[in-house]
């Protein structure tokens, strides 16, 4: 049997690709649990639980022994400025020492989940953006990009330099059950879904996939993936206006889609208070941090054509996986939100 290490599995792309590595039926699955996590997405799963933190070297070569896949899906997706040191230290940081874990345990392969952040956005002429494009480090909405982008970079450093035999794959918007917490785009369907939404931004756009095939193309990336290539993990219809985005999630929550679309500065400016004075105040995060609306602000179209040809990355359908995802946040779920 395959032994797959998980790190994020208690998470939203990570409680999937745990799924999918059952899945196959070959594969014994461990996850890196860190302590007070809130591990609902892994009750029932016959998985090993491993105490762990990417903060604690020790602990990742503790998991990593005797793994011969790891898949690093865990990373600290915070978009508050005040929240940079953290995130650096955890996306990066951590991502290097498992990755050094990953080279002394003599592991076979490494799928490292990165992010489209780190491609960055379409371009101005809407012509979607591929692997080969790289987001500039001064055009980073906030520290979340940052460290995504510094991070992968430090992935292919160790492949080109040390030989890491690892994969890069690049989720783009995934939707889907089991996103609890929620992620910015999962509270923006529950948003949309249950009316709460006052408004869109014209100018946005997202790539939306089935969380299901994002985590298939962690399997199909270890499967079949070059060490050394990035894929990004998408869908090939996915590539949605805002406007369009809410119009789904509330139609599939039964509501009426928003129609006032917010000017950017005005956004802008509201999100700025929000960061710099009323979540200080309140002692929560901002719920429209300056880095969310900056991104907002952007066209983030993707091709995914290096992944279908390549992968074989799956295309279910979109409206079921708006259905999915809205589904968890109605009234009637034992966890709506």
């Amino acid at each position: 049997m395959t032994v797959a290490l998980v790190t994020g599995g208690t998470g939203f792309i990570g409680a999937h690709v745990v799924r999918a590595l059952l899945d196959e039926g070959d594969v014994d699955v461990r996850t890196l649990v860190r302590a007070g996590s809130d591990t609902r997405n892994l009750d029932g799963l016959d998985v090993e639980r491993v105490a762990g933190d990417l903060a604690d070297a020790a602990s990742l070569r503790a998991a990593v022994a005797g793994a011969n896949v790891v898949f690093h899906v865990a990373a600290r997706y915070e978009l508050a400025r005040r929240d940079q040191d953290q995130t650096m230290r955890v996306n990066v940081g951590g991502t290097v020492a498992l990755m050094r874990a990953a080279l002394e345990a003599g592991v076979d392969r490494v799928v490292y989940t990165s992010s489209t952040a780190a491609v960055g956005a379409a371009g101005r002429d809407g012509a979607p953006a591929d692997e080969s494009q790289w987001l500039r480090p001064e055009d980073a909405a906030g520290p979340y990009e940052a460290s995504k982008l510094e991070a992968e970079r430090a992935v292919h450093r160790l492949i080109a330099n040390e030989g890491l035999p690892a994969v890069v794959v690049n989720p783009t918007a995934p939707i889907g059950p089991l996103d609890w917490r929620p992620t910015p785009t999962g509270r923006l369907i529950r948003d949309a879904a249950l009316g709460r939404l006052p408004g869109y931004m014209r100018s946005a756009g997202l790539n939306i996939a089935d969380v299901r095939d994002v985590a298939r193309g962690h399997v199909l990336a270890w499967r079949r993936g070059r060490i050394g290539e990035r894929y990004i993990l998408g869908h090939g219809e996915g590539n949605l206006t805002m406007r369009e985005i809410v119009g789904r999630a509330a139609a599939a929550g039964g509501r009426r889609p928003p129609r006032l679309p917010i000017p950017y500065l005005v956004a802008l400016a509201a999100a700025h208070i929000d960061e710099r004075l009323i979540s200080g105040l309140l002692g929560r995060p901002p719920r429209a941090p300056v880095a969310g609306v900056r991104l907002a602000r952007r066209r983030l179209w993707f091709s995914i054509d290096k992944a279908t040809r390549e992968l074989g990355l799956p295309q279910s359908s979109l409206d079921a996986a708006f259905r999915d995802a809205v589904a968890q946040y109605l009234p009637d779920s034992p966890r709506s939100a």
